[in-house]
Parts: structure tokens; sequence; C-alpha cells
């Protein structure tokens, strides 16, 4: 099964935060798609990125002693921020803020926000502020897109969400989870494919080797 982002990013020097043109069938799908370990956007800063105004920024904390295999980055409050990386109990939650690691030794981040616009905005300044250069030693994995709401994303959001994942090097979405509205704990084994997907694929970016109940070629080939 062939899996798409939301849209082709740009390559070269184009602007990744100006729409591209995109070829499509009248009523195609134009959802988010899950990402695969491979990079498609910018993997580092760019020059001539602005930042974003300073009240739109995440604080960035000091190095201190705690480090993580993954900060999982909230970009906004009630993003899934907690949700996400109490998957895995190597990951921590950044509580809305960059970790940075060291020169020779980054630290691993991965940006979250809801689909709603709001979310979406905050992704985008978050994206801006990493490449804009103000996040020092960090390695930004990508985006991950947590549905807002049950159901298929209104036009004006798919379109908003399809510019700013063109921002990030990859994008992975996750649906409406409606244990995680009712307060219970991520469980991995009890996840969706959409969740076990992600999971394997930073372990694959993190560590080189993918982790989970669901492999790549399961997953490639529909298996629930």
């Amino acid at each position: 099964m062939q899996r798409n982002h939301f849209a082709p990013r740009p390559s070269g020097g184009a602007n990744p935060w100006l729409p591209q043109e995109v070829d499509e069938a009248p009523n195609a799908d134009t959802s988010p798609r899950p990402a695969t370990a491979a990079a498609v956007g910018p993997t580092a800063p760019q020059r001539g990125v602005p930042a974003p105004d300073q009240v739109d920024q995440l604080p960035v904390c000091r190095r201190g002693d705690r480090t993580s295999d993954l900060w999982v980055v909230g970009a906004h409050g009630g993003a899934a921020e907690s949700s996400i990386a109490g998957l895995v109990p190597a990951w921590s939650a950044a509580n809305h803020a960059w970790h940075p690691g060291a020169a020779d030794a980054p630290a691993h981040c991965l940006v979250v926000a809801r689909t709603h616009a709001r979310g979406l905005m905050a992704a985008k300044a978050a994206a801006k502020q990493w490449a804009s250069g103000l996040v020092p030693d960090v390695e930004l994995l990508g985006l991950v897109l947590v549905a807002d709401a049950p159901g298929r994303l209104p036009k004006p959001l798919r379109d908003l969400a399809k510019l700013i994942s063109g921002g990030y090097p990859r994008t992975w979405f996750l649906p409406w989870t409606e244990a995680w509205r009712l307060g219970a704990p991520p469980d991995l084994a009890t996840s969706g494919r959409e969740v076990t997907s992600l999971v394997n694929d930073i372990h694959l970016l993190t560590t080189g080797a993918a982790q989970g109940a669901t492999t790549r070629k399961d997953y490639d080939d529909g298996a629930a």
C-alpha cells in the first residue's frame, strides 16, 4: 500500500512556508497520511527563515543532567504531549519546551500539535523557531498531528496542515483516540496501527531498529 505525505515538500532552495502546487483528482482524499522514517522535508535550520514573534516561541531549557531518548514537545496546551510520551518509557514529555543536547550529541525532539487552527499555527511557530536557528543542538525528527475531533478534517485545515508540514522533516497523523479523551493511560499494546507505526518509525530514527507489535512490512501491507 502506497502512503503519501500531506503534499510534496519543497526541494532545493524553495521556501517551505509557501504553498506548493498539488495536482489532485477533483474528489481526491487529501487527509493527512502517516509518514515513513525517511525525511522528505528540511533536516536542518535554513538561512533566511524569519523567527516567529517572541510571544509565539517555546522556551529553550538550559542543558541539565536530565536526558531522554526522545523529547515530545507539545506546541501548545492539550497537544497530547503526555499521551504520546507515555507510549514508551524512554520518552519524556518536554512540558512545551525545547531541551537541547550537546553539539556532538543533539537531543532528539518530536513536535506534537492538534489539528485545529490554533494547534496548526502553534506547530508553524515551532517549526519557524527551529528553522531560524534559535534552537541549538536539537535534532528535530518531525511533527505529529493529532486529530482534534473524529472524522475528516475540513478542507481549510487540511490545506493549512499541508503547508505547515512542509517545514518539518517528517509528519505523522494520528486519528482521534476516544480513550485518550476519557483519560485512559496510553498503552502501545492496544493502540491503533498509526500509533504503532509512529513508534516504529521513531525507534528506527533513534536506534536503527524497529520496535512494537506492528512491523513496517505489516503496516505497508495493511495489517490491522
